[in-house]
């Protein structure tokens, strides 16, 4: 498939973006590590390198009290200029182009005392914001315009001004965060004045040869937030002071449906941004859920955006850009919308990377790991996430590597991931896999066993990654003929009753839970349905676009218990991001909890069990083990007992809990260092 539209050139008037790919922007935390500057030059400068056509840094604070976390960055001193230029320079030389965000947090600073539109505290930050006052607010507005101002003595092609996600200027816009009374508030005209007069104070300062990016909330997603009216309003108003470019934000931050998680439909919002791109002369980029070029394609083909954003996507692959270039669109290793790495790294104070990518934000330290070209013969066992990790990392770096595969196809227990609903972007996950397999010349042995016998003397070294095994409770009755693995009900071996229990509920007890709510994962997720079920008023009339009706979710096609022998509330170890959403798509489909179970016996009348020392019986139809898992290790220990220097990686060498970000990791790490 060609992308004419994809790759045409983007003219401004005053510069030319080269194609129609921006990476969005991204919190990294690297600006809060060693190297800072060379850290963030070696990552913006990777995805110029790949091509893209725009790169959005992560957000800058105009003044201290707009920083997302204590230390995170602020740019409000031309001392700071050349540690700038230091990032600029790399892009530039690149061939790329770069822009600055300019954030204000407002009332969701992790900070002490944040400020807000008013004392309105938010979802997500339980502090009660400082009232900004008149002053402080004319002073806020000075410093977005002279943080800007400073981004174009460091060379910084231009400037994203953030106001969306619930940030400040969001805050200011939307009588959910703003009660004031004075000129700041009351009527909608005098709440958009604090983004307009931001952007007339910006434009004054830096010129018009300077790209002014406005991140525009196009769909808000809140009780009382913005109607599609008001945002059009809004934008109108912007486009006659000055914004070159619109790029767009969906949902605040606290909104309680998801956005951008996996079980998000690809473009799902095209919807929104096209409410403001037919209302405005100037371009819009489209954001949120664009991982593949043939979507984004399709969106500006149609018109109802001129560009797209993807930030993940550029974290997945650096490269996006030049392969969709170079005709090599297969080759991309696709976002899978995990958040696992990037947003649920963040969220819990630790720096950004990448599942399917772990070298995102670690440029530095594989760079200066892999020293010299690889000449080995490589001997891999096992073709799950660290199999795969390690096959392709060692081939790409010339190793000759040949991949051993007991069953019919590569994947390992990514085949079971791509069967649950909302999942199917696993299925990206392999493709790719299997295209570096292709590329590099590894030979892929499938249906095939080894031993110390067939692999002695052939390899220089052996890496071991046979995966886990399922362990089995030890509960009186668990070969009851009501007991299933859950291997073998998502491989369709076997088949649930109406009333089923889930002994287990990490992640994998929730996937087998979603599973059997709402039946295998055989289709990419439909857009209407999900915004049907999230209760999304796709009028934008309502304020924030919440339907009246509110959420609609399907029946589920079983009656579910999901139990476990933890005390504590069930998904604790889920994803901060996407593990809400789960909790509540299976309290909507009415699963019922149980934790704190001791579990006694399973008979003819179903399972046994007991809380708090009181005994109780769950009739049920079938029982799904989900109990853990055990490191499938035996190879290893006859290879290295008959003398093999082996390595052991990923569920074979640990197994608390199916983990393919540690498993791809470390594949990735061992094979760079062999």
């Amino acid at each position: 498939m060609s992308f004419p539209h994809l790759l045409r050139p983007l003219d401004l008037g005053f510069t030319t973006i080269k194609n129609r790919i921006m990476m969005g922007s991204m919190h990294t935390r690297m600006e809060l590590i060693d190297r800072t500057y060379e850290r963030l030059a070696a990552f913006y400068g990777e995805r110029a390198k790949g091509s893209a056509g725009l790169i959005v840094t992560g957000g800058y604070a105009p003044n201290e009290s707009g920083v997302i976390e204590a230390g995170a960055p602020v740019f409000d001193s031309e001392k700071d200029v050349p540690n700038h230029r230091i990032v600029t320079d790399r892009v530039h030389a690149e061939g790329g182009k770069i822009l600055m965000q300019v954030l204000h947090t407002g009332r969701n600073a992790k900070i002490d005392q944040p400020v807000g539109a008013s004392d309105i505290p938010s979802r997500i930050n339980p502090c009660t914001p400082h009232i900004l006052t008149s002053n402080e607010i004319e002073q806020t507005i000075e410093d977005f315009a002279q943080c800007s101002l400073l981004a174009k003595q460091a060379d910084y092609d231009g400037v994203e001004i953030m106001a969306s996600e619930g940030y400040l200027i969001n805050q200011m816009l939307v009588t959910r965060t703003n009660n004031r009374t004075d000129e700041w508030g009351g009527s909608y005209e005098n709440r958009m004045r604090f983004a307009i007069e931001i952007i007339r104070r910006v434009k004054e300062k830096v010129g018009d040869d300077f790209i002014i990016m406005y991140r525009i909330s196009a769909i808000d997603l809140v009780e009382d937030g913005c109607t599609g009216a008001e945002i059009i309003q809004l934008a109108k108003a912007l486009e006659k002071v000055g914004v070159t470019i619109f790029n767009t934000g969906i949902g605040w931050h606290e909104a309680r449906i998801p956005t951008i998680a996996y079980m998000v439909p690809r473009a799902a919002w095209r919807f929104a941004i096209r409410n403001i791109a037919e209302n405005v002369n100037i371009p819009v980029i489209a954001s949120n859920r664009i991982n593949t070029p043939e979507v984004a394609e399709d969106i500006v083909a149609s018109g109802d955006a001129a560009m797209v954003s993807m930030a993940r996507p550029m974290l997945a692959d650096p490269h996006f850009a030049r392969k969709v270039t170079n005709g090599e669109a297969n080759e991309i290793n696709t976002c899978i919308g995990c958040n696992q790495a990037c947003l649920d790294f963040i969220f819990t104070d630790r720096v950004a990377s990448c599942l399917v990518n772990p070298k995102a934000a670690r440029e530095l330290e594989f760079d200066e790991a892999v020293k010299n070209a690889g000449d080995k013969t490589i001997a891999v066992i096992g073709s799950g996430p660290a199999g795969l990790s390690a096959a392709c990392t060692a081939a790409e770096l010339g190793h000759t590597v040949t991949l051993f595969e007991a069953g019919s196809e590569i994947g390992g227990q990514l085949n079971l991931a791509k069967i649950v609903p909302d999942k199917t972007e696993f299925y990206e996950f392999i493709r790719y896999f299997d295209s570096q397999l292709k590329k590099y010349n590894v030979d892929i042995q499938l249906n095939t066993r080894v031993d110390a016998n067939t692999l002695g003397g052939q390899f220089d070294e052996v890496i071991v990654a046979t995966g886990i095994v399922p362990r089995t409770p030890d509960i009186p009755g668990i070969d009851h003929p009501s007991v299933m693995s859950y291997l073998d009900l998502l491989t369709g071996n076997v088949k649930a009753g109406k009333r089923v229990a889930v002994l287990g509920a990490g992640g994998i007890g929730f996937d087998v839970a979603v599973l059997l709510a709402h039946g295998k994962g055989d289709s990419a997720p439909d857009t209407d349905t999900f915004l049907l079920k999230w209760g999304v008023d796709t009028t934008m009339s309502e304020p924030g676009s919440l339907s009246r009706a509110g959420p609609c979710f399907p029946a589920p096609a079983h009656e579910i218990t999901m139990l476990q022998r933890k005390p504590k509330s069930l998904g604790r170890s889920l994803g901060l991001t996407s593990g809400w959403v789960l909790r509540a798509e299976l309290g909507a489909a009415g699963v019922h909890s149980v934790p704190g179970v001791t579990y006694q016996k399973i008979d003819d009348e179903g399972l046994h069990y007991s809380v708090n020392d009181e005994d109780k019986l769950l009739a049920v139809d079938s029982i799904v083990v989900c109990t853990g898992q055990d490191s499938d290790n035996a190879l290893y220990q006859e290879l290295t007992a008959s003398g093999l220097n082996c390595r052991l990686i990923g569920g074979a060498s640990e197994a608390k809990e199916l983990d393919a970000l540690a498993a791809v990791s470390q594949g990735m790490e061992v094979a760079a260092n062999l």
